[in-house]
């Protein structure tokens, strides 16, 4: 599996923290991981995606102040759920990821923004992974 392709699936696991308590969290892993859809992935794949999702989920409080600081005239709250997911990951992989240069967690994040998010996701990513870089 390409690095592409596990940040996407870890994104696909993080983009449902908002939606399920901390408790839930762990059982939809699971789900996803072992869903008809992802039948592709190696047990060692989905150790690898699970071990990244958890990791990243363990920061999201830490992550959200951080955010929070640095976007001007947002709250975490107000922002999209698709945009504030990309930019959890990408700040979890600056802070936590040290295979992961910066500029490459922003360019894999705003890739992200152009995939999963609408026209303005790219440029709203890239100008708070600037302030937070």
């Amino acid at each position: 599996m390409t690095r592409r392709a596990l940040r996407e699936n870890v994104f696909t696991i993080l983009f449902q923290y908002d939606f399920f308590s901390s408790k839930e969290m762990d059982r939809q892993i699971k789900l996803y991981l072992n869903g008809s859809d992802q039948e592709q992935f190696s047990d060692q794949e989905k150790q690898e995606i699970e071990v990244r999702a958890k990791s990243a989920i363990l920061q999201i409080p830490e992550i959200d102040i951080r955010i929070g600081k640095e976007a001007e005239g947002w709250t975490i709250t107000r922002m999209g759920k698709v945009e504030l997911t990309i930019i959890r990951l990408a700040l979890f992989e600056m802070l936590y990821d040290s295979e992961v240069p910066n500029p490459v967690a922003i360019n894999e994040a705003i890739e992200l923004a152009k995939k999963f998010g609408g026209d303005e996701a790219p440029s709203f990513v890239n100008g708070i992974l600037a302030k937070l870089a």
